[in-house]
């Protein structure tokens, strides 16, 4: 049985969540304030966490990136009412693996841990390739031609993503409903940005181009490209002129 830490303040929520999580096969431990919370998570082992950003005396993304330095790497679902992109990014940047906005469905709730949980699946896949690029999903490590390169978590986030998807394309849509949590339709151009952001620190003269652009519909990872595309020294910046801030 997955043991789950559920951090909220709000008694109520907290009990129907406790209830509703037990009753779908989940060990349940519950904390209402953010030193709690902590207590729990760093002196006990969690296969998940679902951790409210709202507490009492400080706030969960605090608690987050403490117990990130500590070393605990369980996976956390961020809860929160704040739905502004910023938000959600500074939460996937303290440390989230996902972030869910209040009110939500509880399924929807259910749905997220559960694929929280399969990536911790014993087995499953550590490394992932693309030509010659590695992702070490583990450690968020990623390395072309056996060079590293240094990521955000957010860039980390969409590379992982396309490259799971690889040889196809995806929306900017799909994208930023899947890596950022968007509503469907949301007009917005951080997808764009972040992919701008990638491309320059994945191409180098002399590389072939991984992230292509697929005009009128979103962008497509591949490797099964021809040998027009290796880059020249003023190819590497895209059509995007986006920056991505610091994150």
């Amino acid at each position: 049985m997955k043991r789950v830490l559920v951090v909220e303040d709000h008694r109520e929520l907290l009990r129907s969540l406790e209830r509703g999580l037990s009753a779908s096969g989940y060990d349940i431990v519950t904390a209402e304030t953010a030193e709690s919370a902590f207590y729990c998570a760093s002196t006990d082992r969690f296969d998940a966490i679902v951790l409210d950003v709202m507490l009492p005396e400080r706030s969960g993304l605090e608690v987050l990136r403490d117990l990130r330095n500590a070393g605990m790497d369980s996976p956390v679902l961020i809860l929160s009412a704040r739905t502004s992109v910023e938000d959600r990014v500074r939460g996937l940047d303290e440390g989230a693996d996902d972030y869910l906005i209040k009110p939500f469905a509880f399924e929807e709730l259910l749905a997220r841990l559960r694929a929280l949980l399969n990536r911790r699946v014993p087995g499953r896949k550590s490394i992932l390739t693309a030509g010659d690029l590695e992702l070490h999903v583990p450690t968020q490590t990623v390395l072309r031609a056996g060079r590293e390169i240094s990521l955000s978590k957010l860039e980390y986030r969409l590379l992982e993503y396309l490259v799971r998807h690889r040889n196809s394309t995806v929306d900017r849509n799909t994208i930023s409903r899947d890596v950022w949590n968007e509503p469907q339709g949301a007009a917005s151009n951080i997808v764009d940005v972040y992919i701008n952001s990638l491309r320059k620190k994945l191409d180098w003269p002399g590389s072939t181009k991984l992230i292509h652009t697929v005009r009128g519909v979103g962008y497509s990872l591949r490797t099964n490209t021809e040998a027009d595309d290796t880059l020249t020294g003023t190819e590497i910046a895209d059509d995007c002129s986006g920056e991505v801030q610091s994150d």
